[in-house]
């Protein structure tokens, strides 16, 4: 009884989260980005765990990118495939259920759908300082 009473709290407060996530970042073309996860950790004092939802339309893409120095980020696919290139390194092609990182200070400069007739999506989780808020920055051309 108790079990399943923790279960349910636990479970409406996921939802109600997933419910109050905004769009609090920009994408590119043909992509939604949205934070769905926001919280401290209680453990590393000065540093929280964001989740965010990156949701692209079929051939949609973000712009090329950095995120804070603070940041390192681990992706996963959660549906469709993404073109990613992390600094110089070599385009890859990530399916469902195939994951990658980035370090601090790396450049993003390729993120998109490798399709054009199938959406993808992907959860990037943050571990980055917590007064960061800004954790997109456009690289300058």
């Amino acid at each position: 009884m108790i079990k399943s009473l923790h279960f349910a709290v636990a479970l409406t407060v996921l939802l109600s989260s997933a419910a109050l996530a905004h769009d609090a970042l920009n994408g590119g073309e043909g992509a939604k980005i949205t934070v769905v996860y926001d919280h401290e950790l209680p453990n590393v004092p000065g540093k929280s765990m964001k989740g965010v939802l990156v949701e692209y339309a079929p051939g949609g893409f973000s712009e090329g990118h950095t995120h804070p120095m603070s940041s390192f980020i681990y992706a996963t696919v959660l549906e469709g495939a993404i073109r990613s290139q992390v600094n110089d390194g070599p385009i890859a092609v990530y399916k469902v259920g195939e994951s990658f990182s980035e370090l601090p200070g790396d450049r993003h400069g390729l993120s998109e759908n490798a399709s054009k007739t199938q959406p993808a999506k992907l959860l990037a989780v943050f571990v980055v300082d917590t007064a960061e808020q800004e954790l997109i920055y456009p690289i300058k051309k």
